[in-house]
């Protein structure tokens, strides 16, 4: 049934099916319910060059999905995300449909309060929905939270091994270029750590469809002071590579 609103973003329907759906596709199934999602392209080459992985299948279409899995009979699958909820959430849910059931993400994105370090980890606990994508998916609220369990089990991994982490919101927008100095302010206030642009769409499909869904972020550029700086944060390949890894590990204890 759908509510209506003022607003057309406001109005939710809360069917579990619609015209379009992902088993419309008739993708077919994997044959394991473990992914890593990750926005590291430079990580993916150095594996693939590596003979880490090896590609499992490619999803065709306008933007085709190349998804790879780790040759060592680990049962976990790899793929590139796609910038932006829609393309990185609607196939994530996708994915979910082709039969996984537990997902990690990982990625970066810039941080709101200059104390968090370039490479220091934000375990997602929620996303602050400045956005469109998750509104079709759960019903308005500010904040859309990930799975307690989900997110405490993740936690207690990293805490076992002594992982230097955080935890906390993000804030999901689509526009990076409108990022404002008061909007920064806002969202800081509300507890938001480090924006991005995939979270609140992930963690909405992740919750509508019902399955396991974690998110590491790592600290990148800088948006907190007068003036953006990048800190060189896309050429940390060890941060990176080693982040996938750990994330690889993460998936198989959800």
């Amino acid at each position: 049934m759908i509510t209506k609103s003022e607003f057309p973003i406001l109005e939710y329907d809360d069917a579990k099916t619609a015209k379009l759906n992902p088993s419309s596709f008739q993708p077919g199934k994997f044959d394991t319910d473990r992914m890593v999602i990750t926005f590291f392209p430079e990580v993916m080459k150095k594996l693939i060059e590596g003979g880490k992985i090896s590609l499992e299948r490619e999803i065709p279409g306008e933007n085709p999905v190349e998804i790879y899995r780790f040759d060592d009979d680990s049962g976990v699958l790899i793929t590139l995300g796609q910038v932006g909820c829609p393309a990185c959430a609607g196939n994530l849910d996708l994915f979910h449909e082709m039969g996984i059931h537990k997902v990690m993400f990982c990625g970066g994105g810039g941080v709101l309060d200059r104390s968090i370090e370039v490479g220091q980890l934000l375990l997602v606990e929620g996303a602050i929905r400045d956005e469109g994508f998750s509104y079709h998916y759960l019903p308005p609220a500010r904040v859309v939270y990930t799975e307690k369990d989900t997110t405490d089990r993740i936690a207690s991994y990293l805490d076992e091994r002594n992982v230097s982490y955080i935890r906390g919101l993000t804030w999901t927008t689509d526009a990076i270029f409108r990022e404002t100095a008061d909007r920064i302010e806002l969202r800081k206030a509300e507890g938001g750590r480090i924006v991005e642009m995939e979270q609140a769409g992930c963690i909405a499909v992740a919750r509508f469809r019902g399955f396991a869904y974690g998110a590491l972020i790592y600290g990148g550029d800088d948006l907190s002071g007068e003036e953006w700086s990048g800190r060189g944060w896309r050429s940390r390949e060890g941060i990176r590579y080693d982040l996938v890894q750990l994330c690889r590990k993460l998936v198989n204890e959800l």
